[in-house]
């Protein structure tokens, strides 16, 4: 028979894990609570951070999105103008023209009159645009704001710098063509004595010798270009709620998605607000962000506060801004308490059952089943970790493979780029050895053939920092123009194109563009270099490749032709396959135009076609291979 202390040990052997298990499990609950909640605050102050950071990438997106676009059109405003005056002098043209072939039975002063009457009515770009005439001897013909002025001589007219205008306008009837010119008038409106400056376009009408002109101020045409961006800058949001707005100097707003605002400083609306006063003061300091209260977001009537990054358009004195509310983060934190909550609930359920559940199998298991389970976890723990432990080999052993054949390519690519740098490097350095050994050298030569070889290696280097931002994934678009590109391109060329003779005829639109610089530049070598590989192969009196970049309809156009006559049809299928190439092994491996393609489809989302084309220049036929880069402008 057990005694009292056998009993009490009993008793403790059989109910001191099931009291120590229910203390723990509290203790665990109550830990897990608190770090709960402590999660709870590092999670919001997370969530505030990233809300702050997002918003704010956001809204300077956006915001620097409309400065880039106010500032082309602004860049582009003279262009347009003076390719709307063109297609308006044209239009007039095409009238005087019609008029005179139905009226050949008449004469030249009756067929003027029609032309005159024809003319004189028509008004363009809102009623401002008019046509006026003018005869060889600088009298002006028709003059539609004021029909006394007509035929009167305004050859010694001059503008406010002393410029005789019409003198240009004579000018072009005698030489019969057509020109633009720029002069500074005072507009025929309320606005006094001020003098604007104005383009205008004249054209030669042969059959009656006289000229056909309009005109526009720059003011005039920008207050209308101004009116268009401000609707559209309206109506433009994102990410739902969204929107950019525009403030001038003096506190109006210019833009608004909320209409009732636009035209309008906050002062006329609610006298208490500050928030156009704020935004001013604050531009004038610079660009940058700044909070301020507000009740216009979501008819809401309570203050709200916004944050809002400003940037200034200083050309027109506009102030370009776009912000967030806090609101959506308050929405957001409440939300995630809301969770939190839930989740107790459910925890602390889940605990206590997780308690009754240990408690029951430790009173039937007992210490057998404890260690029977341990065994078989640790077995199951083994297993696990040998096989991954074997997976890890394998991985390890891929990557190492994917590392080795991405480098072959790279070093190949690099290969196929250095052969012709370094020729030129070996032929320069040969023929500068040449000259001094037949005492013909001279400090010129040294110069040009040092240059080549700084130029060459800068080249090679180049080259190297090129293939290893072609394998980089976090390649970034740049800012540059077509004729940066080009010239980029041409330097790297130029002298071993002269030696073999090679001209390179250019057609080139200036245009700024956005994109992936120096990978453009690797196809266009590619191309490039292609046709000079062709011409080293055929005995051509002269050697000629065209390089024409044009932009049309959005779109970034460049061809690039030759006169080596031209791809074979059996394999025009295949030039933009990896690793084809008609050229002996030691001159090429076939990967260039694949990575021509790669480039533009992948890098550039475009696209590159081959063809071969026949075509006429100074008077010759010629037929070669041309290829033809398509790409976004903007």
């Amino acid at each position: 028979m057990l005694n009292h202390s056998e009993k009490n040990i009993l008793k403790f052997i059989r109910f001191a894990p099931i009291v120590f298990i229910i203390l723990l499990s509290f203790l665990i609950t109550y830990s897990f609570i608190l770090e709960n909640n402590n999660n709870l605050k590092r999670d919001i102050k997370t969530l505030e951070e990233e809300y702050f950071e997002s918003s704010k990438s956001t809204v300077t997106t956006e915001v620097q999105r409309i400065y880039d676009y106010i500032s082309y059109h602004k860049t582009q405003s003279e262009t347009n103008l003076k390719k709307e005056l063109k297609e308006r002098i044209y239009e007039a043209h095409s009238i005087a023209s019609n008029i005179y072939a139905e009226n050949q039975e008449k004469s030249k002063e009756e067929i003027l009159k029609l032309i005159q009457d024809a003319l004189r009515n028509i008004r363009f770009n809102n009623g401002r645009g008019y046509y006026f005439m003018h005869n060889p001897q600088g009298y002006n013909i028709l003059y539609p704001l004021d029909i006394k002025l007509e035929n009167i001589d305004y050859s010694n007219l001059q503008d406010k710098n002393g410029y005789f205008f019409v003198q240009k306008i004579k000018e072009t009837i005698k030489n019969k063509t057509e020109n633009f010119d720029t002069y500074y008038w005072s507009k025929p409106t309320n606005e006094g004595s001020r003098i604007f400056k104005k383009i205008a376009f004249y054209k030669y009408f042969e059959p009656l010798n006289v000229s056909i002109g309009t005109g526009e101020y720059i003011k005039d045409y920008e207050d209308s270009l101004k009116k268009e961006i401000l609707d559209y800058i309206s109506t433009v949001k994102y990410s739902n709620d969204g929107y950019v707005y525009i403030v001038d100097r003096k506190e109006k707003i210019l833009a608004h998605i909320n209409k009732d605002l636009r035209g309008k400083t906050l002062p006329q609306i609610d006298k208490n607000s500050s928030i156009t006063k704020l935004i001013v003061q604050s531009a004038k300091k610079g660009d940058g962000f700044i909070k301020y209260n507000t009740i216009y977001h979501n008819k809401k009537t309570d203050n709200i506060e916004k944050t809002a990054f400003i940037k200034n358009f200083n050309d027109w004195q506009w102030i370009i801004g776009s912000g967030f509310y806090t609101d959506k983060l308050e929405l957001a934190i409440k939300k995630k308490k809301e969770e939190l909550d839930s989740y107790k609930k459910e925890y602390l359920f889940n605990v206590f059952l997780i308690i009754i559940i240990i408690t029951t199998a430790l009173l039937i298991a007992s210490i057998y089943f404890s260690n029977l389970v341990q065994k078989k976890f640790m077995g199951y723990r083994n297993k696990i970790y040998k096989e991954i432990e074997n997976n890890r080999k394998k991985d390890t052993l891929l990557a190492q493979q994917s590392k080795m054949a991405a480098m072959g390519e790279m070093i190949g690519n690099i290969a196929h780029q250095w052969r012709q740098p370094l020729s030129l490097i070996s032929t320069s350095s040969s023929s500068l050895k040449l000259k001094q050994e037949l005492n013909l050298i001279t400090e010129d030569d040294i110069t040009k053939t040092s240059d080549t070889i700084t130029t060459t290696t800068q080249h090679l280097s180049k080259t190297i920092d090129d293939f290893r931002n072609f394998f980089k994934p976090n390649k970034e678009n740049t800012k540059t123009t077509t004729s940066e590109v080009w010239n980029k391109t041409y330097n790297l060329i130029k002298d071993q194109y002269i030696t073999k003779n090679i001209n390179i005829i250019t057609d080139i639109e200036e245009k700024a563009i956005y994109l992936l610089e120096n990978e453009l530049i690797q196809v266009i070598l590619n191309l490039l270099n292609n046709a000079r590989d062709e011409f080293d192969k055929k005995d051509l009196k002269e050697n000629f490749i065209f390089v024409d970049i044009k932009e049309e309809a959005e779109k970034l156009y460049i061809h690039i032709k030759d006169n080596a006559g031209g791809i074979p049809a059996h394999i025009m299928g295949r030039v933009f396959e990896p690793y084809f190439t008609t050229k002996h092994q030691s001159q090429g491996t076939g990967i260039g135009l694949y990575m021509s393609q790669e480039i533009i489809k992948k890098h550039m989302e475009g696209t590159i076609e081959a063809y071969n084309s026949e075509y006429t220049y100074n008077n010759q036929k010629f037929n070669g291979a041309k290829f033809t880069i398509t790409i976004d402008s903007y």
